[in-house]
């Protein structure tokens, strides 16, 4: 009977390579930092101050029952206020990207409790992840590509 050998590409690209290096670590593990949210009526001129205050380039949008509606990018809002086509009275809402809701695009749940591999996945399409609470009642932080190479430099190989 023959034994069949991987090479090491092939075993990089598998799933359980890409699980194992975050050894079954999961969202609070990053120890992000508590969310920055803003409700759709505060004014651009206060959420770019805000957002550079913190050093955010994106900021989630809340309803007036603080659940997530979308999201501003702070670099595409302040060109925006800087070439004349906003104003800095105007309310983020106006400018905020809607997040999608609709059985073609589910919104994904992403908990303290999700595996970094699944947001792995979900960053692989998206810039950023919010942690919510499971309801989705609250914005608990965001998590980003970076986030996750920071937890795995920490934590090492």
């Amino acid at each position: 009977m023959a034994a069949t050998m991987t090479s090491p590409l092939q075993q990089s690209s598998s799933p359980a390579f890409y699980t194992d290096k975050y050894r079954g670590a999961v969202v609070e593990d990053l120890q992000l930092s508590p969310a920055f949210a803003l409700p759709s009526t505060e004014p651009i001129s206060r959420a770019i101050e805000l957002a550079y205050e913190r050093e955010f380039s994106h900021i989630p949008v809340l309803d007036k029952n603080r659940r997530p509606l979308g999201y501003i990018d702070v670099a595409d809002l302040k060109k925006k206020w800087e070439a004349g086509q906003a104003d800095p009275n105007d309310r983020i809402s106006k400018y905020m990207v809607k997040f999608i809701r609709n059985a073609s695009e589910p919104y994904i749940v992403i908990t303290p409790l999700t595996p970094l591999s699944d947001i792995e996945d979900f960053l692989k399409s998206h810039d950023f992840a919010l942690v919510t609470d499971y309801d989705r009642k609250f914005v608990l932080g965001v998590a980003t590509p970076q986030d996750l190479e920071n937890f795995v430099t920490r934590r090492g190989s």
